[in-house]
């Protein structure tokens, strides 16, 4: 008997521990999701919302690499310029504040980055994101 009640209180123990599992598991699965939408959610909400036409003002240092087709760059190493046109804006913002950190490395951009406010580079995005996709050719 003792035994039969032993296995019966183990049973109801594993039972609440299951319950308790699984509430862990979702209450887990929502701090992660929490910890890594809400950094983005604050950027998207801080980033301010960029002009195309003030965008197309500001082109000047970015037309002599990224807008030549097939241009290749010798310094500091030799590669092909990526074309911008029709990349997500939030890719070129993010792009141009992680030259402007130093979390990239391009001394040419970064020292463009430097010069550029978050205005500067949201009408930037703006205008980029807008325009057409461009491919390499073969």
């Amino acid at each position: 008997m003792r035994a039969l009640a032993r296995r019966s209180s183990r049973a109801g123990v594993a039972k609440i521990q299951d319950g308790r599992s699984s509430t862990m598991t979702a209450l887990k699965s929502f701090a992660a999701l929490f910890v890594f939408a809400a950094p983005a959610l604050a950027w998207a909400q801080a980033a301010p919302s960029g002009d195309p036409a003030a965008g197309a003002t500001k082109t000047a240092m970015c037309g002599g690499c990224h807008g030549i087709a097939g241009w290749r760059t010798a310094y500091p190493e030799v590669y092909g310029v990526p074309k911008i046109g029709g990349q997500h804006p939030a890719y070129i913002v993010k792009a141009l504040q992680a030259y402007k950190s130093g979390e990239r490395s391009h001394p040419s951009m970064k020292a463009i980055a430097a010069t550029l406010s978050d205005q500067d580079m949201a009408d930037l995005a703006a205008y980029y994101g807008g325009a057409p996709a461009t491919t390499a050719s073969k």
